[in-house]
């Protein structure tokens, strides 16, 4: 069991629960980037496609014509195109989070909720860094797509980090300087 996993995909589930209960409290979405929520959507709808069971439908239709070629072009089928949307959502995730991040930088400022919505989405990512070295020093598993579009993303997050560190954890609102 790999820590760094679990308490990634907690801090993950929590930005969640942050943004939704913020949108449910305040009944709007103000601070919140919809171009950031729709790639998300995206990401996520991309990356677990493969949940939903296209096979047992193939399978059902076509029973009569069970022959092994069939069966083995479906299977060859299916993991490329789960494979290349899987890729797909890795990278598109890596800069799913600009749009938010330019919004903010473009008002110069963002409520308190969305700050923490934002560092918890961050953590989970680098959170999600750990768990690759560890499992790169465990079980001598690389996932190069993985990590490299993690690190991207990271990159992305590191000065938000600072602010939100320097300020927002101070009980101060995050504000960024604006340009002259």
């Amino acid at each position: 069991m790999n820590v760094f996993r679990i308490l990634g995909d907690l801090s993950h589930l929590l930005a969640m629960i942050l943004l939704l209960g913020k949108i449910w409290r305040s009944k709007c979405c103000t601070g919140i980037s919809g171009k950031s929520q729709i790639l998300f959507a995206l990401v996520f709808t991309t990356r677990y496609l493969d949940l939903v069971r296209v096979r047992l439908r193939l399978y059902k239709k076509f029973k009569k014509f069970n022959g092994p070629l069939l069966g083995l072009a479906q299977s060859l089928a299916a993991f490329s195109l789960t494979q290349i949307l899987w890729t797909f959502s890795i990278y598109l995730e890596s800069v799913a989070i600009l749009p938010q991040l330019f919004m903010i930088s473009k008002t110069g400022e963002a409520e308190t909720i969305t700050t923490h919505y934002l560092f918890f989405l961050g953590l989970y990512r680098a959170l999600y860094l750990a768990n690759w070295i560890r499992r790169y020093q465990t079980e001598n598993f690389y996932d190069q797509i993985a990590v490299v579009s993690g690190v991207v993303q990271t990159i992305f997050y590191c000065d938000f980090f600072y602010l939100y560190v320097t300020k927002v954890l101070k009980g101060k609102k995050l504000s960024l300087p604006m340009p002259i």
